[in-house]
């Protein structure tokens, strides 16, 4: 098993690329039967988002998308602060759209509610959350994951966009800490 080491913990490899990237397509695939002819806005929540971006653009072929990025931090460390701040805002003019909020990690559910009051506020069409991962036993908020590609269990993980304390995005796998 592949091990790495950032910082002061030691991570074990848990989820290949290949198993992530079929997942992407296949996510993919649902976007593209059921946002045809929406000309929808992907809104990539950084930074972690930004590799799930990039991999699920590649495969979304519905005319007329765009994608726009925000900013929202809620984590210092391994955990949760249980507040979400907004660092980057969102610029482009949402009234009517249909708004896919792009997420690499969705555990406490409090960033994709945030973010969708603010959508909310701004008038936005619909609004659906894609997700990478997804924590179901760590969500707290009432919501709806529109599209998903792989469950995890509540174990700090990093690689595939998601960092600990700012190493491991760059990663293709994602790794699981074990100390």
């Amino acid at each position: 098993m592949k091990r790495i080491k950032l910082h002061d913990k030691e991570f074990v490899l848990a989820i290949d690329a290949g198993t992530i990237e079929r997942e992407i397509a296949r996510v993919a695939e649902e976007i593209n039967r059921d946002l045809a002819g929406e000309r929808p806005l992907f809104l990539g929540v950084l930074n972690g988002a930004f590799m799930f971006v990039s991999d699920l653009l590649k495969s979304v072929t519905v005319e007329g998308t765009e994608v726009s990025f925000v900013k929202v931090a809620s984590y210092a460390g391994t955990s949760s602060t249980g507040q979400v701040k907004d660092l980057i805002a969102l610029n482009e003019d949402v009234t009517g759209r249909t708004v896919v909020i792009v997420e690499d990690m969705v555990d406490s559910g409090r960033s994709i509610v945030h973010l969708k009051k603010m959508l909310e506020e701004r008038h936005a069409g619909k609004i659906v959350v894609a997700a990478m991962f997804y924590k179901p036993k760590a969500i707290v908020q009432e919501l709806t994951l529109d599209y998903t590609c792989i469950a995890l269990e509540n174990d700090f993980v990093v690689g595939r966009g998601l960092d600990y304390d700012g190493l491991g995005r760059n990663l293709p796998d994602l790794y699981q800490v074990v100390s």
